[in-house]
């Protein structure tokens, strides 16, 4: 039981989680099945219900919220596909975290070295909910990535919940409304929303590329090249003569 408890036994079973998700999606596609088999008859509440448990289970399996958001747009309109797809955010971003939290973060915490990841692993300590609305501001950053970071760290539950509500709402809404305006792309909604999402790509591209000197390490911490040492020439006495 106690080989079952383990830290690297936990954590070897979210990896077999994982991987098995990930291969789920790439052989059974359910982003497609969302936008397309989704059942008509069903009631509009229960329907708005079921597909924020889906697109939770999706997201936690690595299917890309874009398509996701398009799809909740797609099938239940701006409004309600609003609702369905920051619900399954928060549902999905739930389940990572809990995974991670519970099977991966005594195994990984010890080694949370290198400055970016303990920078990462303070600030989420000290500012949760701060530091997680900002991640999901910012459109570069991978959600799964973003849940599981979180995961390992000590941020609390409710700070990463809200913040996570609060903080994918404009980037959502612009693909929801994408998704219930697809049909007339020249509709005022369709490109203000794709204006957005494309206005969104570029800024976070370039805040990454004004960035990027940052991933380069410190002086101090920069392996320091010694001049090879010079020997002066051994000058030996001339034998004298008889």
């Amino acid at each position: 039981m106690s080989l079952l408890l383990a830290p690297w036994t936990r954590l070897s079973l979210l990896v077999v989680l994982l991987v098995s998700a990930g291969a789920c999606v790439v052989l059974y596609e359910p982003q497609r099945l969302l936008s397309r088999g989704w059942p008509p008859e069903l009631p509009l509440g229960a329907g708005v219900l079921l597909f924020a448990a889906a697109y939770g289970l999706c997201t936690a399996a690595f299917v890309p919220r874009p398509l996701l958001n398009l799809a909740a747009g797609a099938v239940f309109g701006s409004a309600f596909g609003l609702v369905a797809a920051v619900g399954g955010t928060v549902l999905g971003a739930a389940v990572a975290f809990g995974l991670g939290r519970v099977l991966g973060q005594e195994a990984l915490r010890p080694y949370l070295r290198g400055r970016w990841l303990l920078a990462a692993d303070g600030q989420l300590n000290r500012h949760g909910f701060r530091s997680v609305l900002a991640v999901r501001i910012f459109p570069g950053v991978p959600f799964a990535a973003a849940n599981y970071l979180a995961a390992v760290s000590r941020c609390g539950w409710l700070p990463f919940l809200l913040a996570t509500a609060l903080g994918t709402v404009p980037n959502t809404a612009a693909y929801v409304i994408a998704g219930a305006s697809a049909a007339s792309p020249g509709s005022p909604a369709f490109l203000v929303s794709s204006g957005f999402i494309a206005l969104s790509a570029v800024v976070a591209g370039a805040v990454a590329w004004r960035k990027r000197h940052r991933l380069a390490p410190p002086a101090s911490e920069a392996p320091a090249h010694r001049p090879r040492a010079v020997h002066p020439p051994v000058v030996t006495a001339a034998p004298h003569g008889p």
